[in-house]
């Protein structure tokens, strides 16, 4: 994640994650029952929407040499983003239409999405701020109850759990997008940004 500007371009991750807190919002009401099934499309276009402002963010992140957020936010942007808005539509309207699809391939991927976001949280915390590396964990606790429910290795009864998290996962990230604008803004610390855990 890039706070800096490094190459004349300014940060475009508070937009970033101003995407990601909108996608985790949406799953946390999706998996918590607080909105039924009916609104799939609908969370389709916020998250293809999500995709523009990702892609871009993960490009200026990885222009400007941060590894860790412009390979987080592509990956992100492409099958967190695109794919799962894509999907939610097509999903919406093979249940409509009555077509039956194996989505147990979703889990498969999903798995490859935690395992590699275990994998790099090590960086985030040596790397990223406190309250993003809090981000990261959340999400990490919430990634993988929807690969494993997704490969039905576990019950959909672990849905509001995963939901839990994306929502602090989603409210943290406002924080952090908050804190980069707002102490940028004002040349101090308005918000505070605490460093990283490991050192």
């Amino acid at each position: 994640m890039s706070s800096n500007e490094h190459n004349g371009w300014a940060s475009p991750a508070p937009a970033g994650l101003v995407a990601l807190a909108i996608a985790c919002f949406c799953f946390y009401a999706l998996l918590a029952g607080k909105v039924d099934h009916s609104c799939i499309p609908l969370l389709g276009f916020w998250l293809l929407g999500g995709f523009f402002v990702q892609i871009i963010v993960g490009i200026v992140d990885l222009k400007g040499g941060h590894t860790t957020g412009g390979n987080v936010f592509l990956f992100f942007s492409a099958f967190f983003m695109l794919v799962g808005g894509l999907e939610f539509i097509f999903k919406y309207f093979a249940a409509a239409n009555g077509w039956a699809i194996d989505a147990r391939i979703d889990g498969w991927a999903w798995l490859v999405l935690w395992i590699v976001l275990v994998m790099w949280t090590p960086a985030y915390l040596k790397q990223s701020p406190l309250v993003m590396s809090l981000v990261v964990l959340a999400l990490d606790v919430a990634v993988f109850f929807v690969a494993f429910m997704d490969l039905q290795l576990i019950s959909r009864d672990f849905a509001p759990i995963a939901g839990t998290f994306l929502l602090i996962g989603g409210i943290l990230g406002i924080y952090v997008a908050s804190a980069i604008i707002l102490n940028t803004a004002f040349s101090k610390n308005v918000l505070p940004m605490p460093g990283p855990i490991l050192k």
